[in-house]
């Protein structure tokens, strides 16, 4: 039995690979938990609704041959590396400024669904590893008897709804510590080890995908 000229054995690897990837420590788990801790379930639901957008839009793009032409591009790959980790910078920079505000009444303030939203999709538009693993991993599972795009949106809907349901578990699991910041103090202190893992997670992930 085949999917899209796919075998079992094929789409069983590949799903295999997938959850080993996701389970990876990167940008996305750890916004993910940042957000669901601060804000709640809602918030952490736009974020991965964000990073979905994202994986997809970098698949698609993959099928069209963007990502093989990012793989030969030394230059756009070093200015997404280094834009992603920016970002990332930023966004532990803007949790560390706010744990200074740990009023009542900031306690709970939270960010618009479609910040959140956004802020996931530029996080993995700015990351060049999603693109490298569409053109790095993906073609290995393929066959070279089957059509190309039968084949690429097929795994391309498998690694998104794998990945969104690994985020959608980070985010269940995060979301349930939140009584830990009704406390003020610990308010603070949360916020500020969280901005300094993101730090950490910046510098890996610069690290990580370099070439």
């Amino acid at each position: 039995m085949a999917l899209a000229g796919l075998t079992l054995d094929a789409l069983a690897g590949f799903v295999l690979t997938c959850i080993a990837i996701e389970l990876t420590p990167g940008p996305n788990m750890a916004y993910l938990a940042i957000v669901s801790l601060d804000q709640g379930r809602r918030h952490g639901f736009a974020v991965v609704a964000g990073v979905a957008l994202g994986l997809a839009l970098v698949g698609l793009a993959a099928a069209a041959g963007l990502a093989a032409f990012l793989s030969t591009s030394p230059l756009l790959y070093e200015i997404l590396r280094w834009g992603g980790a920016a970002y990332l910078c930023y966004l532990a920079w803007e949790g560390w400024r706010e744990a200074g505000e740990s009023s009542p009444a900031r306690i709970g303030e939270a960010t618009s669904l479609g910040a959140d939203f956004r802020r996931g999709l530029i996080v993995n538009l700015l990351n060049p590893k999603a693109a490298v693993f569409y053109v790095a991993v993906l073609p290995g599972f393929m066959a070279e008897t089957a059509p190309v795009i039968p084949q690429t949106t097929l795994l391309t809907s498998l690694y998104v709804a794998i990945a969104t349901g690994i985020h959608l578990l980070i985010v269940l699991t995060a979301s349930s510590l939140r009584p830990i910041l009704a406390d003020p103090g610990q308010n603070r202190l949360l916020r500020r080890m969280l901005s300094l893992a993101l730090l950490a997670v910046a510098a890996w992930f610069v690290w990580h995908v370099a070439r």
